[in-house]
């Protein structure tokens, strides 16, 4: 399948999932499951493919460093919610995201040092990201209808638009912006305006939770890809983020389920 086409056909599919268990499961398990490299992991297999393995190698190697800008997302978008509505806590999330890309631009480190860093990243993320108790009183409005096509046109369309720009801006450069988290975005934003900040929070939190995961995959990838080919690191790869993101949602389930009513909005 074509890498265009993947796109525009996953995107939408992927956020229509996230946002109907975030509706069933909390929010904080909407952003865990786009915590998974759901769609980056294929453009990956499909890079591999055309490119070569160093190339999804390297691919790899610069998705593992992303996974530290995305926690500067999480951290500066949390900590600006606590006082600001959604489009403050946006660009201060963005601001974060894209500071941490231009400061990891300019360093070159080891594989193994990329992983430490973004393991260390994920966990300081985590103790500066509010742990919100289950809310026996959150009421959860029942969304407009067109809620759902909304989520799906902004994440397919903010997809296709930093894929189409990150190749102008060189390699290295591109496959860490590629790692912008565009689905948990549009899953906190949508969260922020409709339930408040508490349940942009909980996104976020399940978001760092997932990454995980996704770190995980990348890791494999970039450490086996060179050496077993495309399909056994993988198949590796997404065995390893499978294990890993049962134990993370282990984790957001350990707390008692929410007894939530909804509610007709405008």
């Amino acid at each position: 399948m074509d890498s265009l086409v993947f796109k525009i056909v996953a995107s939408p599919l992927l956020i229509q999932v996230a946002s109907l268990a975030g509706r069933r499961w909390g929010p904080a398990v909407g952003g865990w499951f786009v915590g998974l490299p759901l769609t980056s992991g294929p453009i990956a297999f499909f890079l591999a493919v055309d490119q070569g393995e160093g190339f999804a190698a390297t691919t790899a190697a610069g998705s593992l460093a992303g996974t530290a800008a995305q926690a500067g997302f999480c951290v500066a978008y949390g900590l600006a919610a606590q006082r600001h509505s959604w489009p403050v806590s946006f660009s201060a999330g963005t601001g974060a995201f894209v500071a941490s890309v231009i400061l990891l631009e300019t360093v070159w480190m080891l594989l193994w040092a990329l992983a430490l860093m973004a393991e260390v990243a994920l966990a300081v993320a985590l103790t500066l990201t509010p742990h919100l108790p289950a809310d026996r009183a959150l009421i959860i409005p029942v969304p407009p209808r067109w809620d759902l096509p909304a989520r799906m046109l902004v994440a397919t369309v903010l997809v296709l638009t930093l894929t189409g720009v990150a190749p102008l801006l060189g390699a290295r450069l591109a496959g860490m912006l590629a790692t912008f988290p565009v689905f948990a975005t549009v899953l906190t934003v949508f969260a922020h305006r409709a339930q408040g900040r508490n349940a942009a929070q909980r996104v976020l939190r399940g978001l760092l939770l997932g990454l995980f995961a996704y770190s995980g995959f990348f890791l494999v990838v970039a450490l086996a890809i060179e050496r077993i080919g495309i399909i056994a690191s993988f198949a590796i790869a997404c065995v390893i983020a499978g294990a890993i993101q049962f134990l993370t949602l282990r984790i957001i389930r350990g707390s008692p389920a929410s007894a939530r009513r909804q509610i007709g909005c405008d």
